[in-house]
């Protein structure tokens, strides 16, 4: 997971939340931009072969109403409904995967996804590396507005969920 995260770095550059018609299953926007939940998309599905636009939408067509109502849906989109980070949440706590939210860093383990909310409001993602500073906290790999990136911001917002998928 970590390396396919990684692989991300120089190729997604820019962060484009557009609403984009993808192909069913393994639809993706172009590789040279996406958002946050892109980059857990595509690590999920270069590193373990599974496409989460269509684990997603399966389980949100079998327990609908297990999901989030946050943008008004009264149907599931398999165009968008993996690529936002409430509704990833509770896929993977459907899954068995949620863990503790850990505010220390030896509670994070590389390849473990965090949720978070970045100026109180606006959910985020990412895959915690399995590099660290020197202080021996988690770098983490995402996208939070230029591109993926690997970088010190584990703890820079509430974390609002901890994930490990097992395999």
């Amino acid at each position: 997971m970590v390396a396919a995260a990684r692989a991300q770095i120089g190729v997604t550059l820019r962060y484009d939340p557009a609403y984009s018609i993808l192909s069913f299953p393994n639809g993706d926007v172009d590789r040279s931009k996406g958002v946050c939940t892109d980059v857990v998309i595509r690590a999920f599905r270069d590193a373990l072969g599974l496409d989460l636009q269509a684990l997603v939408n399966a389980d949100m067509r079998a327990h609908f109403s297990a999901y989030p109502k946050i943008w008004g849906l009264r149907r599931f989109d398999r165009n968008i409904d993996h690529r936002r980070v409430p509704n990833l949440a509770v896929f993977w706590s459907r899954q068995g995967a949620r863990l503790p939210v850990s505010r220390h860093a030896s509670g994070w383990r590389a390849g473990d996804i965090f949720t978070s909310l970045v100026s109180a409001r606006l959910p985020h993602t990412g895959i915690v590396s399995d590099r660290k500073t020197s202080a021996g906290r988690p770098l983490v790999i995402h996208n939070i507005g230029a591109g993926t990136r690997e970088e010190d911001a584990l703890f820079d917002h509430p974390l609002t969920g901890h994930f490990r998928w097992r395999v």
